[in-house]
């Protein structure tokens, strides 16, 4: 490896970890006034986590640890020459996403079909509390779900690239950065699971 080519290296890789950085910092405020809230409304927060499906976040949290399983195979594989594998493993964490997101999404239709949402006449009806807690559960899902379409986009193209031989095991750092980025999406997700959908 040249030394121009170890500086870029290290450079992408502070790069991104730098920019995980700046994510960990929003989540960690929306983690922040959850906390707040939640000493303020413990008996809503309570409540509101009850309406909420633990089958759906327990489902949700399996698929996207296999995702980050799947990942991290993709990248072993391609490092130790295995173009294929690598191919098949990166198509896999994209389906999770894919699965993720539509397990997102009926559990968001049905709780705004009983008519849990922030501003709406049920929750209007009730204490403060609960629709705090809905607010900051759908900003905190939404934000996250927003993310896990971007992963599932980095990764697309990550996989096309592979696919070109434009990454390889020779030059890895692309994939590297992408895998560590869904990593971070994953991690979230090991947060706002017992946050929303354990919460006591």
């Amino acid at each position: 490896m040249s030394a121009e080519h170890h500086q870029d290296y290290l450079g992408a890789k502070f790069g991104m970890w730098l920019f995980l950085f700046t994510e960990l910092l929003l989540f960690g405020g929306l983690f922040l006034l959850y906390a707040v809230y939640l000493g303020r409304y413990p008996r809503e927060f309570a409540s509101g986590g009850h309406e909420l499906s633990v089958v759906f976040g327990t489902v949700n949290t399996v698929v996207l640890l296999t995702s980050s399983l799947l990942v991290a195979l993709a990248l072993s594989a391609l490092q130790l020459g295995r173009r294929l594998a690598a191919l098949w493993l990166l198509a896999g964490t994209i389906g999770c996403a894919a699965i993720f997101l539509l397990i997102k999404y009926v559990e968001w239709s049905a709780k705004i079909g009983h008519d849990l949402y922030p501003g709406s006449t049920r929750i209007k009806a009730g204490p403060p509390g609960e629709n705090i807690f809905f607010s900051l559960y759908y900003l905190t899902t939404g934000l996250h779900a927003l993310h896990v379409t971007i992963g599932a986009v980095l990764l697309g193209w990550a996989l096309w690239q592979v696919r070109r031989g434009r990454i390889h095991a020779g030059d890895s750092i692309a994939l590297e950065n992408s895998a560590l980025y869904w990593h971070l999406v994953d991690l979230i997700w090991i947060f706002v699971f017992p946050l929303y959908y354990l919460v006591l």
